[in-house]
Protein backbone atom coordinates (compact mmCIF):
# COMPACT_ATOMS: atom_id res chain seq x y z
CA UNK A 1 0.00 0.00 0.00
CA UNK A 2 1.71 3.45 -1.29
CA UNK A 3 2.00 5.68 1.98
CA UNK A 4 0.67 9.63 1.43
CA UNK A 5 2.24 12.23 1.22
CA UNK A 6 1.50 13.66 5.10
CA UNK A 7 3.20 9.96 6.01
CA UNK A 8 6.38 10.69 4.54
CA UNK A 9 9.41 13.05 5.68
CA UNK A 10 9.84 15.83 5.28
CA UNK A 11 5.84 16.61 5.36
CA UNK A 12 5.81 14.22 8.65
CA UNK A 13 8.64 15.80 11.22
CA UNK A 14 8.09 14.10 14.54
CA UNK A 15 10.39 16.64 16.45
CA UNK A 16 7.76 19.42 14.96
CA UNK A 17 5.33 19.07 17.95
CA UNK A 18 8.60 18.68 20.24
CA UNK A 19 10.38 22.15 19.48
CA UNK A 20 8.53 24.54 22.30
CA UNK A 21 6.93 23.51 25.89
CA UNK A 22 3.62 24.68 24.97
CA UNK A 23 3.40 22.44 21.66
CA UNK A 24 4.68 19.36 24.16
CA UNK A 25 1.95 19.97 26.93
CA UNK A 26 -0.59 20.42 24.25
CA UNK A 27 0.38 16.78 22.79
CA UNK A 28 0.53 15.26 26.48
CA UNK A 29 -0.93 11.61 26.53
CA UNK A 30 -0.65 11.08 30.61
CA UNK A 31 -0.37 13.76 33.60
CA UNK A 32 0.57 13.03 37.19
CA UNK A 33 -0.97 15.07 39.61
CA UNK A 34 -1.43 14.46 43.98
CA UNK A 35 -4.60 13.11 43.30
CA UNK A 36 -2.65 9.57 41.50
CA UNK A 37 -0.98 9.23 44.84
CA UNK A 38 -2.02 7.00 47.78
CA UNK A 39 0.91 6.98 51.06
CA UNK A 40 1.95 3.88 52.38
CA UNK A 41 2.81 4.68 56.25
CA UNK A 42 3.89 2.73 58.95
CA UNK A 43 2.23 3.66 62.68
CA UNK A 44 3.68 2.02 65.79
CA UNK A 45 2.49 2.37 69.56
CA UNK A 46 3.47 5.14 71.74
CA UNK A 47 3.31 8.93 71.98
CA UNK A 48 5.56 11.66 70.08
CA UNK A 49 8.08 8.38 68.68
CA UNK A 50 9.29 8.30 65.45
CA UNK A 51 11.52 5.37 64.24
CA UNK A 52 14.26 5.85 60.98
CA UNK A 53 14.04 2.97 58.71
CA UNK A 54 17.36 2.45 57.75
CA UNK A 55 16.59 0.32 54.52
CA UNK A 56 14.13 2.85 53.39
CA UNK A 57 16.00 6.24 53.66
CA UNK A 58 13.60 9.59 54.26
CA UNK A 59 10.70 6.82 55.42
CA UNK A 60 9.74 7.14 59.45
CA UNK A 61 7.78 5.09 61.74
CA UNK A 62 5.56 7.06 62.96
CA UNK A 63 3.32 7.20 66.15
CA UNK A 64 -0.23 7.91 65.79
CA UNK A 65 -0.21 11.71 67.21
CA UNK A 66 2.39 12.11 64.65
CA UNK A 67 0.72 10.68 61.83
CA UNK A 68 -2.24 12.87 62.37
CA UNK A 69 0.44 15.81 61.46
CA UNK A 70 1.58 14.24 59.09
CA UNK A 71 -2.33 13.53 57.35
CA UNK A 72 -3.40 16.89 57.81
CA UNK A 73 0.04 18.12 55.62
CA UNK A 74 -1.10 15.32 52.75
CA UNK A 75 -4.56 16.86 53.01
CA UNK A 76 -2.84 20.46 52.20
CA UNK A 77 -1.11 19.26 49.77
CA UNK A 78 -4.27 17.41 47.84
CA UNK A 79 -3.07 13.40 48.25
CA UNK A 80 -6.23 11.78 48.88
CA UNK A 81 -5.46 8.74 50.68
CA UNK A 82 -3.16 6.99 53.32
CA UNK A 83 -2.40 3.45 53.57
CA UNK A 84 -2.03 2.17 56.90
CA UNK A 85 0.58 -0.27 58.16
CA UNK A 86 0.91 -1.46 61.72
CA UNK A 87 4.51 -2.22 63.42
CA UNK A 88 3.45 -4.92 66.01
CA UNK A 89 5.41 -5.49 69.48
CA UNK A 90 6.59 -9.10 68.83
CA UNK A 91 4.63 -10.23 72.15
CA UNK A 92 1.31 -9.65 70.14
CA UNK A 93 2.21 -11.98 67.64
CA UNK A 94 0.80 -15.23 67.89
CA UNK A 95 -0.16 -18.36 65.72
CA UNK A 96 -3.68 -17.25 65.05
CA UNK A 97 -3.29 -13.67 64.98
CA UNK A 98 -5.54 -12.59 67.30
CA UNK A 99 -4.15 -9.02 67.30
CA UNK A 100 -5.60 -8.46 63.33
CA UNK A 101 -8.88 -8.67 64.96
CA UNK A 102 -8.36 -6.42 68.18
CA UNK A 103 -11.09 -4.00 68.44
CA UNK A 104 -8.40 -1.70 70.21
CA UNK A 105 -5.32 -2.49 67.95
CA UNK A 106 -2.90 -0.11 66.76
CA UNK A 107 -4.56 -0.24 63.31
CA UNK A 108 -7.66 -0.25 64.63
CA UNK A 109 -6.59 3.25 66.84
CA UNK A 110 -5.15 4.73 63.93
CA UNK A 111 -8.06 4.28 62.05
CA UNK A 112 -10.64 5.86 64.56
CA UNK A 113 -7.99 8.84 65.31
CA UNK A 114 -7.22 9.55 61.47
CA UNK A 115 -11.14 9.49 60.39
CA UNK A 116 -11.90 11.77 63.57
CA UNK A 117 -8.94 14.42 63.35
CA UNK A 118 -8.51 14.34 59.34
CA UNK A 119 -12.03 13.35 58.42
CA UNK A 120 -11.08 14.46 55.07
CA UNK A 121 -8.31 12.03 54.32
CA UNK A 122 -9.13 8.29 52.63
CA UNK A 123 -7.83 5.60 55.26
CA UNK A 124 -6.67 2.21 53.37
CA UNK A 125 -6.45 -0.91 55.61
CA UNK A 126 -4.06 -3.56 54.84
CA UNK A 127 -6.27 -6.43 55.51
CA UNK A 128 -3.11 -9.45 55.64
CA UNK A 129 -1.86 -11.61 59.15
CA UNK A 130 1.92 -11.09 58.55
CA UNK A 131 2.48 -8.55 60.82
CA UNK A 132 0.67 -10.65 63.83
CA UNK A 133 1.80 -14.14 63.29
CA UNK A 134 5.33 -15.35 64.90
CA UNK A 135 6.32 -16.66 61.66
CA UNK A 136 5.86 -13.72 59.09
CA UNK A 137 3.42 -15.68 57.07
CA UNK A 138 0.51 -14.60 55.25
CA UNK A 139 -2.18 -17.05 57.26
CA UNK A 140 -2.52 -20.06 59.78
CA UNK A 141 0.06 -22.34 59.30
CA UNK A 142 -0.51 -26.36 59.76
CA UNK A 143 2.57 -28.85 61.11
CA UNK A 144 3.99 -28.29 57.54
CA UNK A 145 4.32 -24.60 57.51
CA UNK A 146 1.86 -24.52 54.50
CA UNK A 147 -0.32 -21.39 54.73
CA UNK A 148 -3.94 -22.97 55.05
CA UNK A 149 -6.78 -20.97 52.95
CA UNK A 150 -10.23 -21.03 54.81
CA UNK A 151 -9.12 -21.00 58.02
CA UNK A 152 -6.77 -17.83 57.39
CA UNK A 153 -9.98 -16.45 55.26
CA UNK A 154 -11.96 -16.51 58.23
CA UNK A 155 -9.48 -14.47 60.17
CA UNK A 156 -9.38 -11.86 57.88
CA UNK A 157 -13.30 -11.97 57.68
CA UNK A 158 -12.64 -10.64 61.54
CA UNK A 159 -10.02 -8.20 60.35
CA UNK A 160 -11.37 -6.72 57.52
CA UNK A 161 -14.80 -5.96 59.75
CA UNK A 162 -12.95 -4.68 62.75
CA UNK A 163 -11.40 -2.02 60.13
CA UNK A 164 -14.85 -1.21 58.97
CA UNK A 165 -16.25 -1.04 62.42
CA UNK A 166 -13.70 1.91 63.11
CA UNK A 167 -14.70 3.68 59.83
CA UNK A 168 -12.14 2.58 57.35
CA UNK A 169 -12.90 3.51 54.11
CA UNK A 170 -11.28 1.19 52.18
CA UNK A 171 -9.96 -2.48 53.36
CA UNK A 172 -7.40 -3.86 51.03
CA UNK A 173 -6.41 -7.54 51.13
CA UNK A 174 -2.94 -8.18 50.26
CA UNK A 175 -2.81 -12.06 51.77
CA UNK A 176 -3.47 -13.90 48.29
CA UNK A 177 -5.98 -16.64 49.75
CA UNK A 178 -8.27 -17.70 47.10
CA UNK A 179 -12.04 -16.92 47.55
CA UNK A 180 -11.13 -14.17 50.63
CA UNK A 181 -12.70 -11.01 48.39
CA UNK A 182 -15.79 -12.64 48.27
CA UNK A 183 -16.27 -13.82 51.45
CA UNK A 184 -15.22 -10.09 52.79
CA UNK A 185 -17.57 -8.56 50.58
CA UNK A 186 -20.56 -11.24 52.14
CA UNK A 187 -19.46 -10.30 55.44
CA UNK A 188 -19.33 -6.14 54.95
CA UNK A 189 -22.48 -6.80 53.11
CA UNK A 190 -24.37 -8.50 56.01
CA UNK A 191 -22.91 -6.11 58.79
CA UNK A 192 -24.97 -3.06 57.12
CA UNK A 193 -20.83 -1.59 55.69
CA UNK A 194 -22.17 -1.48 52.45
CA UNK A 195 -20.15 1.51 51.15
CA UNK A 196 -16.58 0.25 52.78
CA UNK A 197 -14.82 -0.70 49.28
CA UNK A 198 -12.03 -3.78 48.81
CA UNK A 199 -9.04 -2.77 47.16
CA UNK A 200 -7.77 -6.30 46.27
CA UNK A 201 -3.96 -6.88 45.79
CA UNK A 202 -5.17 -8.98 43.12
CA UNK A 203 -1.96 -10.16 41.38
CA UNK A 204 0.84 -9.69 44.51
CA UNK A 205 3.61 -11.51 43.05
CA UNK A 206 5.93 -13.63 45.32
CA UNK A 207 8.65 -10.82 44.37
CA UNK A 208 11.97 -10.31 46.15
CA UNK A 209 11.40 -6.54 46.00
CA UNK A 210 9.61 -6.39 49.61
CA UNK A 211 12.33 -6.73 51.68
CA UNK A 212 12.67 -3.59 52.90
CA UNK A 213 9.06 -3.59 53.61
CA UNK A 214 9.48 -6.70 56.32
CA UNK A 215 12.31 -4.38 58.00
CA UNK A 216 9.55 -1.78 57.98
CA UNK A 217 6.77 -4.07 59.94
CA UNK A 218 9.16 -6.14 62.00
CA UNK A 219 8.20 -9.39 60.02
CA UNK A 220 11.71 -9.90 58.59
CA UNK A 221 13.02 -12.03 61.64
CA UNK A 222 9.69 -14.05 62.31
CA UNK A 223 9.96 -14.92 58.30
CA UNK A 224 13.48 -16.30 59.05
CA UNK A 225 14.39 -16.61 55.24
CA UNK A 226 11.20 -18.69 54.42
CA UNK A 227 9.50 -17.42 51.18
CA UNK A 228 5.41 -17.18 50.05
CA UNK A 229 5.80 -18.84 46.43
CA UNK A 230 2.86 -21.13 47.67
CA UNK A 231 0.42 -18.38 48.01
CA UNK A 232 1.77 -14.96 45.96
CA UNK A 233 2.12 -15.08 42.36
CA UNK A 234 4.99 -16.57 39.83
CA UNK A 235 7.00 -13.18 38.45
CA UNK A 236 6.74 -15.84 35.23
CA UNK A 237 2.85 -15.46 34.73
CA UNK A 238 0.75 -12.83 33.53
CA UNK A 239 -2.03 -14.71 32.00
CA UNK A 240 -2.53 -16.02 35.55
CA UNK A 241 -2.75 -12.54 36.37
CA UNK A 242 -5.82 -11.80 34.66
CA UNK A 243 -7.42 -14.73 36.51
CA UNK A 244 -6.83 -13.64 39.74
CA UNK A 245 -8.19 -9.76 38.85
CA UNK A 246 -11.01 -11.28 37.06
CA UNK A 247 -12.28 -13.91 39.95
CA UNK A 248 -11.57 -10.46 42.64
CA UNK A 249 -14.19 -8.33 40.26
CA UNK A 250 -16.59 -10.92 40.07
CA UNK A 251 -16.71 -11.44 44.12
CA UNK A 252 -16.78 -8.16 44.52
CA UNK A 253 -14.16 -5.73 44.41
CA UNK A 254 -14.12 -2.11 43.90
CA UNK A 255 -10.58 -1.55 42.67
CA UNK A 256 -7.73 -4.20 42.04
CA UNK A 257 -3.78 -3.64 42.28
CA UNK A 258 -0.89 -5.48 40.82
CA UNK A 259 2.07 -5.55 43.09
CA UNK A 260 5.19 -4.91 42.63
CA UNK A 261 5.19 -1.90 40.43
CA UNK A 262 7.87 -0.68 38.11
CA UNK A 263 8.61 -4.24 36.77
CA UNK A 264 5.28 -5.43 36.38
CA UNK A 265 4.00 -2.60 34.64
CA UNK A 266 3.19 -4.60 31.30
CA UNK A 267 0.36 -6.41 34.07
CA UNK A 268 -0.98 -2.94 34.70
CA UNK A 269 -1.67 -2.44 31.24
CA UNK A 270 -2.67 -6.03 30.43
CA UNK A 271 -5.50 -5.23 33.45
CA UNK A 272 -6.31 -2.07 32.30
CA UNK A 273 -6.91 -2.99 29.09
CA UNK A 274 -9.02 -6.10 29.45
CA UNK A 275 -11.19 -4.90 32.64
CA UNK A 276 -11.48 -1.07 32.28
CA UNK A 277 -11.76 -1.22 36.62
CA UNK A 278 -9.83 1.03 38.93
CA UNK A 279 -6.11 -0.20 38.73
CA UNK A 280 -3.57 0.56 40.98
CA UNK A 281 0.21 -0.33 41.41
CA UNK A 282 2.46 -0.62 44.36
CA UNK A 283 6.17 0.76 43.74
CA UNK A 284 7.12 -0.99 46.47
CA UNK A 285 9.96 -0.46 49.25
CA UNK A 286 12.49 -2.14 47.02
CA UNK A 287 11.60 0.34 44.41
CA UNK A 288 11.98 3.01 46.78
CA UNK A 289 15.33 1.86 48.40
CA UNK A 290 16.91 0.96 45.40
CA UNK A 291 16.26 4.93 43.47
CA UNK A 292 16.86 6.91 46.84
CA UNK A 293 20.53 4.42 46.72
CA UNK A 294 20.93 5.78 43.22
CA UNK A 295 20.13 9.41 44.36
CA UNK A 296 21.97 9.44 47.60
CA UNK A 297 25.15 8.21 45.73
CA UNK A 298 24.55 11.02 42.84
CA UNK A 299 24.15 8.85 40.25
CA UNK A 300 21.09 9.32 39.23
CA UNK A 301 18.97 13.03 39.61
CA UNK A 302 16.23 13.30 41.97
CA UNK A 303 13.00 14.74 41.36
CA UNK A 304 13.40 14.01 37.62
CA UNK A 305 13.77 10.41 37.90
CA UNK A 306 11.21 10.48 40.96
CA UNK A 307 8.47 11.98 38.66
CA UNK A 308 9.26 10.36 35.02
CA UNK A 309 8.75 7.35 37.11
CA UNK A 310 5.43 8.09 38.69
CA UNK A 311 4.09 8.99 35.05
CA UNK A 312 5.37 5.63 34.35
CA UNK A 313 2.63 4.18 36.06
CA UNK A 314 0.19 6.72 34.40
CA UNK A 315 1.13 5.76 31.38
CA UNK A 316 0.98 1.79 31.87
CA UNK A 317 -3.18 2.34 32.97
CA UNK A 318 -3.14 2.96 37.03
CA UNK A 319 -5.46 5.10 38.15
CA UNK A 320 -3.20 5.49 41.37
CA UNK A 321 -0.08 4.64 42.53
CA UNK A 322 0.75 3.77 46.32
CA UNK A 323 4.58 5.58 47.02
CA UNK A 324 6.62 6.49 48.98
CA UNK A 325 7.40 9.37 46.77
CA UNK A 326 3.96 10.53 47.13
CA UNK A 327 4.54 13.41 49.73
CA UNK A 328 7.59 14.12 48.15
CA UNK A 329 6.20 14.35 44.41
CA UNK A 330 2.91 16.09 46.31
CA UNK A 331 5.27 18.66 47.48
CA UNK A 332 6.67 18.90 43.87
CA UNK A 333 3.61 18.91 41.81
CA UNK A 334 2.24 21.88 43.78
CA UNK A 335 5.08 24.18 43.16
CA UNK A 336 3.98 27.04 40.44
CA UNK A 337 5.77 26.99 37.52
Amino acid sequence: MAQSGLDLFPYARMRRMRKDPFSRKLMQENVLTPADLIYPVFVLEGKGRREKIDSMPGIERLSIDLLIEEAKELVALSVPAVAIFPVTPSDKKSLEAEEAYNPEGLAQRTVKALKQEVPEIGVITDVALDPFTVHGQDGIIDEDGYVLNDITTDILIKQALSHAEVGADVVAPSDMMDGRIGAIREALEEAGFINTRIMAYSAKYASSYYGPFRDAVGSAGNLKGADKKTYQMDPANSDEALREVALDLQEGADMVMVKPGMPYLDVVRRVKDEFGAPTFAYQVSGEYAMHMAAIQNGWLAEKPVIMESLLAFKRAGADGILTYFAKKAAIWLNEKD
